[in-house]
């Protein structure tokens, strides 16, 4: 069965999908305080290792839990409306790059699955 990461394109794929999902955040005014003394260019290169886990790709990702890397934002006050307006982002991201919906549900339903995690309920 081919993953989900093989059907979006790879790397290649994320690579692009981060880079256009990252501008769109840190160009949101309710996201950005969230982004304040960040290395975008170690959040890019963590974020793409950790969707590529998650969507069945290569596992490469090192980093912290959700929890763990989520804690700082949470204590500052990231909440339900954030996570929602960040997923709205990688959907409108996946659509921008022409991912079929078919797809494009199946990675929102895995962005949806973290979101205990990186709000730390």
């Amino acid at each position: 069965m081919t993953s989900l990461y093989e059907k979006i394109g790879g790397d290649k794929a994320l690579e692009a999908a981060v880079d256009i999902f990252y501008t769109k955040v840190i160009n949101d005014p309710a996201l950005t305080p969230f982004f304040d003394g960040i290395s975008m260019d170690r959040q890019k290169r963590m974020q793409k290792a950790f969707l590529a886990v998650a969507f069945g790709g290569p596992n490469k990702y090192t980093g912290r839990s959700m929890r763990a890397a989520h804690a700082r934002p949470v204590a500052i006050g990231l909440n339900e409306a954030h996570f929602d307006k960040v997923a709205e982002h990688l959907q409108r991201t996946l659509l921008e790059l022409s991912v079929p919906y078919e797809l494009i549900e199946q990675a929102m339903t895995i962005a949806a699955s973290t979101k205990s995690d990186v709000l730390n309920l």
